[in-house]
């Protein structure tokens, strides 16, 4: 799912833009590409494969590969191999703080498809599988974690939590049936709508927090008031139609982090 790294890959830049005062050397910067490509296909393996009896029932992805036949189980548990493998060998070529944590980042990106079999929790397990992004980029570069990293982390954790829950409203009624924990299914779309709404207030406030801890300025300040325009102009349009779920949390999401990391990567290029 290439697409999907449109949410981590732009977070994990800006903290490596961030960290090393302007661009670091291409070759760290492709190994940090390769590094969410590898997270991201991981992740999207354990979740395809782990919940394919789920999805065999599920008319919205009743189609998928992983559950019609194109894809065969022994397949997708060698794609997860070889991207988590993928994921521990870039990280050992990074630095050796950045390849111990390869071991603990794995479970982490795998959890989220396993949690909602018991907690509606799952969206933050998302959102936090998503928000080491920044982590890894500050560590690749310096080998340390910062203040301002954690704040742009809690700002991504917050971001993907909220708009996963606009993504579960799709399925609120089939995973009541199966049993299946999201917060539309155990609170209802009423009450989902307000978390997402709080989660989302939160990812403004970190990210205003993490632009002030990294001594950033109003350039990137401004993305931060773009990424607030954007978030409400979502949930706009999912509060007014729920046909728009598919293109409020591709489009939109992915202009988000795309925008925010050239605006924080022309900041830091003016004032450095």
């Amino acid at each position: 799912m290439l697409s999907h790294t449109v949410f981590s890959l732009p977070f994990i830049l800006i903290a490596m833009v961030v960290a090393s005062h302007g661009l670091p050397s291409l070759s760290l910067l492709i190994l940090g590409i390769l590094a969410a490509f590898f997270a991201r296909s991981f992740a999207m393996g354990v979740n395809r494969f782990a919940d394919r009896k789920f999805d065999a029932r599920n008319p919205r992805t009743a189609s998928r590969p992983s559950v019609d036949g194109r894809v065969s189980a022994s397949t997708q548990l060698f794609f997860i191999a070889l991207n988590g493998l993928g994921f521990i060998v870039v990280s050992f070529v990074i630095n050796s703080l950045a390849f111990k944590l390869s071991f603990l980042f794995l479970p982490i990106l795998a959890a989220y498809s396993y949690f909602k079999r018991f907690s509606s929790a799952a969206h933050l397990v998302l959102g936090l599988s998503l928000a080491l992004a920044p982590i890894a980029g500050e560590i690749a570069v310096s080998e340390s974690v910062s203040l301002w990293s954690l704040c742009l982390a809690a700002g991504v954790l917050f971001w993907v939590a909220g708009f996963d829950i606009f993504y579960a409203l799709q399925d609120m009624e089939f995973d009541k049936e199966e049993g299946l924990y999201s917060i539309p299914s155990v609170f209802g779309e009423a009450k989902a709508m307000s978390f997402a709404a709080s989660f989302h207030t939160l990812t403004i406030i970190f990210w205003f927090l993490f632009v002030k801890f990294a001594a950033l300025s109003f350039i990137s300040m401004s993305g931060v008031l773009l990424a607030a325009a954007l978030l409400f102009a979502e949930h706009y349009l999912v509060r007014r139609d729920k046909g728009t779920i598919n293109k409020a949390f591709f489009t939109m999401n992915g202009y988000l982090g795309i925008l925010f990391f050239a605006l924080v990567t022309i900041d830091i290029w003016i004032n450095r």
